[in-house]
């Protein structure tokens, strides 16, 4: 790092997002609102630290993980700590959220600026993101399909986690238990058998749709329902977030990112 960075880490590491003098802390929102552990969510704000100071030195667009990504929606509402400390004070520029354009186009660069992200974290930081919080690709954005919900009103578990070999599996097995069927129970078969395979089309047509996420690019970047990455496939949505900056229409001399829900974007000043 140069000097100029190394004293813009240092102002990050010290900078603080809990107030000491609240009864529910930044943190503790942070882990109430995403069901996580208190170990998880203190790693996860380290992350959020890093991504931020990536966002400042980054001469490039860069995507931070899902889960930074909301540690970084949640610090934009207590805009006295995120403008005035954080921007003003600490990073000394303008971090913004603005709409994306949206689109096939916009969201394959999002995939390369994830991957930028950890390949220029691996520089910075001399070891690899956190796996359990920079997820993979394919992971982080086909995961990013989210929706708010008032849990008095509903019973909340975990879908089971189906394989596309085990669905294999299971309709050869299924074919096979129809080679026994008796005549009159083809009918019936062939029924059953309809139906699981609308299931995994329906199952399929849901997966493309969360496809369509969201991305963001130099200056912008937005949707909170997902984003798009170019090798594991396309994303993109109309709607969310993102950012702009003074100056990031000449270069992002002073530096600019942006987030949304299923990815974000941005480039920095490259100090």
């Amino acid at each position: 790092m140069t000097e100029t960075q190394i004293a813009l880490w240092n102002r990050i590491q010290a900078f603080q997002l809990d107030d000491a003098e609240a009864a529910f802390t930044f943190s503790h929102r942070l882990a109430a609102e995403n069901g996580w552990s208190r170990p998880y969510t203190l790693r996860v704000i380290e992350e959020y630290k890093r991504f931020l100071f990536l966002c400042c030195t980054s001469k490039t667009p860069v995507t931070p993980s899902d889960a930074v990504d909301q540690a970084w929606h949640l610090h934009l509402v207590y805009t006295r700590s995120y403008w005035n400390e954080l921007c003003g004070q600490v990073l000394q520029r303008e971090l913004h959220h603005g709409p994306t354009k949206g689109g096939k186009a916009e969201a394959e660069k999002f995939d390369g600026m994830y991957t930028l992200l950890k390949e220029l974290y691996k520089e910075a930081f001399s070891e690899e993101p956190p796996g359990d919080i920079w997820l993979d690709n394919e992971e982080r954005f086909k995961r990013a399909r989210f929706q708010r919900i008032n849990r008095n009103d509903y019973w909340m578990w975990r879908k089971p986690v189906i394989e596309k070999r085990s669905i294999v599996q299971a309709v050869f097995g299924l074919i096979l238990i129809g080679l026994f069927v008796k005549a009159n129970d083809i009918f019936a078969f062939v029924v059953f058998i309809g139906i699981v395979i609308l299931i995994i089309l329906a199952e399929k047509a849901r997966g493309k749709r969360n496809n369509d996420g969201s991305g963001c690019g130099g200056g912008s970047c937005g949707g909170d329902i997902g984003s798009g990455h170019g090798s594991h496939g396309s994303h993109g949505s109309d709607g969310g977030h993102g950012c702009s900056s003074h100056g990031c229409s000449s270069g992002c001399n002073s530096g600019c990112s942006g987030c949304g829900g299923g990815g974000c974007g941005g480039c920095g000043g490259g100090d």
